[in-house]
């Protein structure tokens, strides 16, 4: 059998159960989204949920959370190559190809937002740096060509060799970028003087720990399901300690959100309490009690303490899966409750008609674009991955 991996990359038998089944899943949801693509881009918004009131929703949302595990990734890659820890050696390339991917997958997600997509040429000819909105699109411009030296750096570096300057460089460069753009997107939300829920001081902290524990979640997925480890220990190791880390920023997150909500509950302004109530007690309970708490802490909590499934490679990623799902619907509870509010008080009573409405839930064309867009960035990471054997496999075992 000739010793060549670009022949079998794709071989669907020579793919782990996981590879397969990941690989599945996300052709189906690939192919779920192709008629909400073709919608938005040929048709366009009439078939949205947002409208003149409610001018964010669902995909805004998924902007918020693929840009978050896509910086987070790249903190997650300089525990190997920057700081030089050997719990995540082999971890590095499968943090940074994440970052490459889904960093366009989260513009590509808020590019459908845009009314006139093709406009945001103007940020680069015309660019007005004093806006938020302006420093964010060239600050995603800049950190997915400093992942993408990262990455070619990473791939040029012999192995059992210390890590040059120009990478150690690049990598700081990198760090410093992540940090900024994940807490960046709270500032953006922040600055926004009409919506008071998102003027609470709490808001733009809660970011960076959102990314770092979206990069951790989806590393518990890859380790635990795509990586190959010479040494077992090594993969257990780290899901125990990648574990307690997500599920401890888990924890964090809740006890901001309960400074945060309690905070804004005392303040005792109509702007701010009404859409706590609505997270709380509202339409978006479930959100918040069910998927979030529930699913996306308290559940992974159980199945960590337990040490059979904790340590089990089908169990870790599915408490990755599970984290990443809460802090995905915790960005939701952010961007949802905080567009019920009336900007002013009887207007959606004074006018009618399509999209004047401040109740928002998405629609079938947004869950489908969605589809599309998470089972497009899954398929290049899984796919991309076995090509560029990121995933540490023996040539015995991609042949």
């Amino acid at each position: 059998m000739k010793n060549s991996s670009s022949q079998k990359w794709l071989d669907f038998k020579a793919m782990s159960n996981f590879e397969r089944s990941t690989l599945v899943i996300g052709a189906v949801a690939f192919l779920l989204g192709i008629w909400g693509l073709y919608t938005r881009l040929f048709v366009g918004e009439r078939e949205v949920g947002y409208g003149s009131y409610v001018v964010w929703g669902l995909w805004v949302t998924m902007y918020l959370f693929l840009a978050g595990i896509a910086t987070g990734s790249y903190m997650l890659a300089t525990f190997e190559y920057l700081f030089n820890i050997p719990l995540f050696k082999g971890v590095g390339k499968s943090a940074l190809w994440a970052g490459l991917v889904t960093m366009p997958g989260a513009l590509a997600s808020i590019g459908m937002d845009l009314g006139h997509m093709e406009r945001i040429i103007k940020v680069y000819l015309q660019p007005n740096f004093s806006s938020l909105l302006a420093q964010m699109v060239w600050g995603y411009t800049l950190f997915l060509v400093v992942v993408a030296i990262s990455l070619w750096l990473a791939f040029s570096q012999k192995e059992g060799k210390p890590v040059g300057l120009l990478f150690k460089a690049v990598l700081w460069v990198g760090l410093v970028m992540a940090v900024f753009l994940s807490g960046g997107v709270g500032a953006l939300l922040g600055v926004n003087a009409s919506r008071p829920y998102w003027s609470i001081g709490l808001l733009s902290v809660q970011f960076p720990i959102y990314a770092f524990a979206s990069g951790v979640s989806i590393m518990m997925i890859v380790v635990g399901w795509f990586l190959y480890f010479k040494d077992g220990k090594q993969r257990e190791n780290l899901l125990y300690w990648l574990g307690w880390v997500a599920i401890g920023l888990s924890l964090a997150k809740v006890y901001i959100l309960w400074a945060y909500l309690s905070q804004g509950w005392y303040s005792n302004l109509p702007g701010v309490i009404e859409p706590i109530r609505q997270i709380m007690f509202g339409p978006y309970w479930s959100y918040f009690w069910i998927i979030q708490i529930g699913i996306g802490t308290l559940i992974p909590l159980m199945i960590h303490l337990t040490p059979r499934l904790a340590h089990n490679n089908l169990w870790a990623g599915l408490t990755g899966l599970m984290v990443l799902t809460g802090f995905a619907v915790a960005r939701a509870n952010i961007v949802f409750p905080a567009m019920t509010v009336e900007a002013l008080d009887g207007l959606p009573k004074a006018f009618y008609g399509p999209h004047l409405n401040i109740t928002y839930y998405p629609t079938m064309l947004e869950w489908s674009v969605t589809l599309g867009v998470v089972g497009g960035v899954t398929l290049v990471f899984l796919l991309g991955a076995r090509l560029l054997s990121i995933f540490n496999k023996p040539v015995s075992e991609v042949k």
